[in-house]
C-alpha cells in the first residue's frame, strides 16, 4: 500500500518564493525558529486513516535530494542564488520529525516546528500532499489527461486574446502532481507570448520556463515578531533589498493592509522595486491605490507592474485588465483555477506561520492583517494589538 501512495519526487517541487526566502533566512536569521499550523478553511472532512497515509508520504520526503542537474539549473536560471546557498540546499534534507500530524474523527491537525531556515520549505509541498492524498483516499478521479490539456489550452489562448501575461501559481492546492504536470505542459505549449512561467521550480526546470516568485507574508510576519509591527514592512523590504540587490523586485503589499504598506513604501523603495503583488481585497481598488501612490512619488505607473494573484479566473482578470490597461503594468498569477479545475471541488486549505522565535527572544504569536478581514490569521489578541499599534482600530 505504501508504494502506491502519491509522494513527492523532487526537492524542487515547491514554490520559488520558498527558495528565495530560505536564502534570505539562512543569511540573516539562521538562529530563529518558527511554528506553522494547518488551517482547514473549507471545513473538509478527512477520511478515516488519512493521518497515517499522510504520515507515510511525509516520511518519504526525507529521501529527497537536490540533484547535480537541479543545482546546475538553479545556478544558471537564478544567478542571484549564491554558490554557498546552493551548496547548503544540496545538503538539505527534510526532517519529518519537524511535522506533527493528528486526526480526531474527520478533523485533521498538522503543525510544524523547528529552525525557520529549515521549516520554511514544508508549507507548500505539505499542502500539495494533503490535497492530492484527499482525492486519492476518496477515489475521486479527475477528468482525463486529454481533457486537462484541452481545458488549459482553451484558457491560455483566451487569455492571449485578452493581451495579458499569465503565470501558474497552483502548487499548494493542486489536484495531483500528474494533473499539475499536464497543466504546465499545456500552458507552455499553447501559451507562447502569454504564459511567462510557473511558481513551481521543478516544473519550470522540466518545461524550460521561468521560475516566478519573491517573498510571502511570513517574511513580514517574522519581521513584526522581531522588530515590531510598525517596522515590519520597512525592515522586511530593507533586508530583502540587502540580500537581492535589486533582483526579485516585486513587493507583497498586504501583510498589514495595503494602506499601512504604502505609508512605508517611500520613494526609495518605490523606485527600487519593480512593482507590487496583490493578494487580497478588491483588485481594482488596489490598482487605483497603487497608481495614485506612484504618481504621488513622481514615478510613471507604466514603468511599474502589479502582479495580481488572488483567486483569479477569466472574468476577474478581464475586469482588472480593462481597468489597468494604459495606466500601469500588470501580470497575473493563477493557481487553483489551473491546477485543480478537473471536475472536483478544490480544497480550501492553508498552512500559516503562527509563532516566531527570533534569536535571543521568546516565542511571539504572528498575525496577518489582510485587506480582506475574513483572511486575517493568527492569535485574536495579537490581531487586536496589531490593529491598535498600526492605528487600524
Amino acid at each position: 500500500m505504501t508504494d502506491q501512495i502519491p509522494y513527492l519526487s523532487s526537492l524542487l517541487d515547491n514554490d520559488f518564493y520558498k527558495i528565495t526566502m530560505q536564502q534570505g533566512v539562512v543569511k540573516l536569521f539562521p538562529h530563529s525558529m518558527a511554528r506553522y499550523e494547518f488551517i482547514n478553511r473549507g471545513k473538509h472532512e478527512f477520511p478515516e486513516g488519512f493521518a497515517e497515509i499522510l504520515r507515510k508520504a511525509v516520511d518519504r520526503m526525507s529521501e529527497l535530494r537536490l540533484s547535480v542537474e537541479e543545482k546546475t539549473y538553479l545556478a544558471s536560471a537564478c544567478p542571484y542564488l549564491e554558490p554557498t546557498y546552493l551548496d547548503f540546499l544540496q545538503g538539505y534534507r527534510y526532517n519529518p520529525e519537524e511535522v506533527r500530524i493528528e486526526q480526531n474523527g474527520t478533523d485533521l491537525r498538522v503543525s510544524i516546528e523547528g529552525y525557520w531556515y529549515r521549516t520554511i520549505l514544508w508549507e507548500v509541498p505539505l499542502m500539495a500532499l494533503i490535497s492530492e492524498l484527499y482525492y486519492y483516499v476518496k477515489g475521486a478521479e479527475p477528468v482525463s489527461p486529454e481533457q486537462v490539456n484541452a481545458i488549459n489550452k482553451e484558457k491560455i489562448e483566451k487569455y492571449g486574446k485578452l493581451g495579458v501575461t499569465i503565470a501558474e501559481f497552483g502548487t499548494r492546492r493542486r489536484h495531483s502532481y500528474h494533473v499539475h504536470s499536464k497543466v504546465v505542459k499545456a500552458l507552455s505549449e499553447f501559451g507562447t507570448g502569454t504564459f511567462v512561467g510557473t511558481s513551481n521550480v521543478h516544473f519550470a526546470m522540466i518545461n524550460n520556463t521561468k521560475p516566478i516568485g519573491t517573498h510571502a507574508h511570513e517574511w513580514f510576519m517574522f519581521h513584526a515578531a522581531k522588530y515590531g509591527f510598525k517596522m515590519s514592512n520597512l525592515l522586511g523590504l530593507e533586508h530583502w533589498s540587502a540580500v537581492y540587490r535589486g533582483d526579485l523586485g516585486i513587493a507583497l503589499a498586504d501583510t498589514y493592509t495595503t494602506e499601512i504598506f504604502f505609508e512605508q513604501f517611500d520613494k526609495k523603495f518605490s523606485k527600487l522595486f519593480d512593482g507590487v503583488r496583490h493578494d487580497s481585497g478588491d483588485p481594482v481598488e488596489f490598482a487605483e491605490k497603487t497608481i495614485n501612490h506612484y504618481k504621488k512619488m513622481g514615478i510613471d505607473p507604466l514603468s511599474k507592474t502589479i502582479i495580481f494573484s488572488d483567486a483569479l479566473n477569466y472574468d476577474k482578470v478581464e475586469r482588472i485588465a480593462t481597468f489597468c490597461k494604459g495606466k500601469i503594468g500588470m501580470s497575473f498569477g493563477i493557481g487553483t483555477n489551473f491546477t485543480n479545475d478537473v471536475g472536483l471541488k478544490p480544497l480550501n486549505i492553508v498552512i500559516k506561520m503562527t509563532e516566531a522565535l527570533p534569536e535571543n527572544q521568546t516565542w511571539v504569536p504572528v498575525v496577518k492583517l489582510s485587506d480582506e478581514t475574513g483572511k486575517h490569521t493568527g492569535d485574536l489578541k495579537m490581531i487586536h494589538l496589531a490593529k491598535e499599534i498600526l492605528g487600524l482600530e
